[in-house]
């Protein structure tokens, strides 16, 4: 059996994996300092494990950790950690920007959720709820070997697919692609329509038309155009809506809008993300 340290383990995604974890075949250890984290996990009848006790048995350590804390942590964690033993870490931030300590006996793996795609079928209506994932609705997980050997791969996604079930694929991608799909895709491009397509309803609304109308209106379309864009019907958009489309894109978007991708961009977004707060605000690794 598998023995498995997760620190953060009473917080917001330190319980989601523990929700996954705590009936699984792997042997967890809970490690949480916050009182309120500690309260998460005695409400589901699991104890707490000092950090240095969990790290002596750990096979495999998961920061489930805000990405500004991953330097700080990562720097009392690995030392501490088993020859051959595993890091697991849940966005490729932090990674990405040279983060982690340097220890070449230890395997690194980052993992993230593709959470639950619009376009899932669920009849189960709670699975059909489940925005984020490891619920009950099914998504598709990213996963890189870092470093480690070629073997270490399997062990972490069949791990990563515990944490995040229920999974339907796992892709192996690199953290540099893995960056790529977020913050720039994700975060950088997508959020940032979305927000804008919300402001938009807004302003639709300031103009007179009715909230209820509105909403209902662009959550309608934006099924059908998604299905459109994303080839999950046959139908292409109208002649009017195309001629729409390509007006507006001069309007909305700069031309060089792609320029997020560019390394210097995405470097730029990595570092705002795992800049850490002052030390005074940041909780000790230790009670």
């Amino acid at each position: 059996m598998t023995t498995v340290a997760l620190f953060g383990a009473g917080g917001k995604m330190g319980c989601r994996i523990t929700d996954n974890l705590k009936d699984s075949d792997y042997d967890v250890r809970y490690v949480e300092v916050s009182p309120p984290g500690i309260q998460n996990l005695q409400r589901r009848g699991l104890t707490v494990t000092s950090p240095e006790a969990a790290l002596l048995v750990a096979d495999a350590v998961i920061l489930a950790v805000p990405d500004n804390l991953i330097e700080r942590i990562s720097a009392d964690v690995v030392p501490s950690m088993r020859t051959g033993a595993m890091l697991v870490v849940l966005d490729a931030a932090a990674p990405f920007g040279g983060k982690l300590p340097k220890r070449e006996d230890v395997t690194y793996v980052v993992t993230h959720p593709c959470h639950p795609s619009v376009f899932n079928v669920e009849t189960d209506p709670d699975a059909q709820r489940d925005y984020f994932g490891g619920i009950k609705a099914k998504q598709s997980i990213v996963c890189a070997l870092m470093q480690g050997p070629e073997a270490d791969y399997a062990r972490g996604e069949a791990l990563c697919r515990t944490m995040f079930a229920p999974v339907e694929r796992a892709h192996r991608v690199t953290v540099e692609q893995m960056i790529i799909l977020e913050p720039v895709l994700s975060e950088t491009t997508a959020a940032t329509c979305i927000t804008v397509i919300r402001e938009a309803m807004e302003e639709s609304i300031r103009r007179g038309v009715p909230r209820a109308a509105a909403r209902d209106f662009i959550l309608g379309h934006l099924n059908i155009e998604m299905a459109i864009v994303f080839e999950e019907i046959g139908s292409p958009f109208s002649d009017g809506a195309k001629k729409a489309i390509e007006k507006a894109k001069g309007q909305i978007f700069r031309a060089d809008w792609k320029k997020v991708f560019d390394e210097e961009n995405v470097r730029e977004s990595v570092a705002l993300i795992t800049q850490p707060p002052p030390r005074q605000a940041a909780p000790a690794l230790r009670p």
